[in-house]
């Protein structure tokens, strides 16, 4: 059963966020809020745990999951970036973006694409995420709470808690996201291609879309 923690959106009760970090520590997956919508969180260094999030979320490892990144700094650690796409990063973060980028040794080479060596990237513009990322001191493995077989993210915790609560070990409820996907884009060529468009938007990176 998973512990049910309610916390406001700009302000959040850090004892409750220490609980939840103490939750992932232990090898819990967790949902919490985002800019975008609900995430599945664990903790990187955690094999069993990441498994049980890509069993939950129904996806194999062919599917890119996303480090949640306290800032640039941050994830410059666990990417490899050129000042091209420093650059970009720069414009778009903290948002609702999510780069792939080629992951660095730093990455577990399980939780990054099998044959890619790519990983999914981004710094959140959420209180409670950035709260707790901080609170961590490492950035948290992450996919979007989309339930398997379906197409649309989860943002209501109560909803969460109903149909995942044997699954879950914590769910942090700070209210409704704005229930959009992240904007991809991936930066390991030449150029920047816009994978999908979601709640960033493109422009800022001067994009068009097709």
């Amino acid at each position: 059963m998973a512990q049910f923690f309610e916390v406001h959106p700009d302000n959040p009760q850090v004892r409750f966020l220490k609980q939840a970090v103490q939750i992932l520590h232990g090898g819990g997956v967790v949902a919490i809020p985002t800019d975008s919508s609900y995430a599945l969180v664990c903790h990187l260094d955690d094999k069993a745990a990441a498994d049980a999030l890509r069993r939950i979320r129904g996806v194999d490892d062919k599917h890119h999951l996303t480090l949640l990144c306290r800032d640039l700094s941050e994830l410059a650690n666990y990417a490899r970036v050129d000042n091209r796409q420093y650059r970009l990063l720069k414009l778009a973060t903290p948002g609702p973006f999510t780069f792939i980028l080629q992951a660095t040794k730093e990455v577990p080479r399980r939780v990054s694409h099998p044959s890619r060596r790519t990983i999914g990237l981004r710094v959140p513009d959420h209180k409670v995420t950035l709260e707790l990322l901080q609170l961590l001191g490492q950035p948290l493995l992450a996919t979007t709470l989309i339930p398997p077989g379906e197409t649309e993210a989860l943002n209501d915790a109560n909803e969460i808690r109903e149909r995942f609560d044997n699954q879950l070990q914590a769910i942090v409820d700070a209210g409704a996201c704005p229930l959009q996907a992240t904007t991809i884009v991936d930066l390991c060529g030449d150029e920047p291609v816009l994978l999908r468009q979601g709640r960033g938007d493109p422009a800022t990176l001067g994009l068009s879309i097709e």
